[in-house]
């Protein structure tokens, strides 16, 4: 790999609750996935994010996720593949609308929480998802969970997308990430985290917990910005890839498999 695009999902505060570290993350990462409201984020954020976002020449991405400001979208829901469409296509709207009149416009979309976690392991929910941002945008590119099931669903639709692997997350052995609930599963070293990143994007494979290489479209790095060490680890991410002789910049999108 000589390029890889550097994203964090942020625009989670709401009201006077303020999460993460965004204006500061958007100095550092290359693309940002703003919450629309269902899962974190108010009107207010949006637009101050998005904002902040076209000043710096981030890309710009819908991050859509469960209706569940108490459990911030993590925790699982069971809904039609109907509703399911809606859902997504509500959000991915609201976030269009924000980024245009923020001067900007919405590059990509990408799943939050317990919605991204359950369209990893089901292709057909996955694939009801995507159709809803579709249904609006069909140029979209579609950022996936790299080598899970959200990945054979954009490649069935035969859409734009984007692989994405995690920063500060575990994997386990079928590209999943490794459940909140268990040790070890959300990455605070920031160094650690960097050294991971780096020999991931250099064998462009997932290197899950028990050391196996899981070939993947490695297009995108992600972290989350409510974490406490988000902003010290897109730093150190981006320096160690950099260091290595890559480069950090959007990714353009493809179509078809891997």
């Amino acid at each position: 790999m000589t390029s890889v695009d550097l994203n964090a999902d942020m625009g989670e505060s709401f009201g006077p609750w303020v999460m993460g570290q965004d204006a500061e993350l958007l100095e550092v990462i290359t693309s940002a996935n703003i919450a629309c409201g269902f899962h974190a984020g108010d009107p207010d954020v949006m637009a101050q994010t998005m904002a902040t976002a076209v000043a710096r020449g981030t890309g710009i991405g819908a991050h859509p996720g469960f209706p569940d400001l108490q459990g911030f979208g993590r925790r699982k829901m069971q809904l039609s593949q109907d509703s399911l469409r809606n859902l997504v296509a509500y959000q991915f709207g609201a976030a269009r609308a924000m980024a245009h009149a923020a001067g900007g416009e919405v590059r990509h979309l990408k799943l939050h929480g317990a919605l991204a976690n359950m369209c990893s392991a089901d292709e057909a929910m996955a694939r009801a998802a995507y159709e809803g941002a579709l249904s609006v945008d069909p140029e979209i590119i579609v950022m996936v969970l790299a080598a899970t099931a959200q990945q054979r669903a954009v490649e069935a639709l035969g859409c734009r997308w984007a692989g994405e692997i995690f920063a500060d997350r575990a994997y386990n052995d079928d590209a999943t990430l490794v459940d909140r609930s268990q040790p070890g599963a959300v990455i605070h070293d920031a160094e650690l985290a960097a050294r991971r990143m780096v020999a991931m994007v250099q064998a462009g494979a997932i290197i899950t917990e028990s050391g196996k290489q899981i070939p993947a479209a490695v297009d995108t790095i992600c972290l989350h910005g409510d974490g406490k060490t988000a902003l010290q680890i897109a730093r150190h991410v981006r320096r160690a890839l950099e260091a290595a002789g890559v480069t950090l910049e959007t990714f353009p999108g493809r179509r078809g498999t891997v």
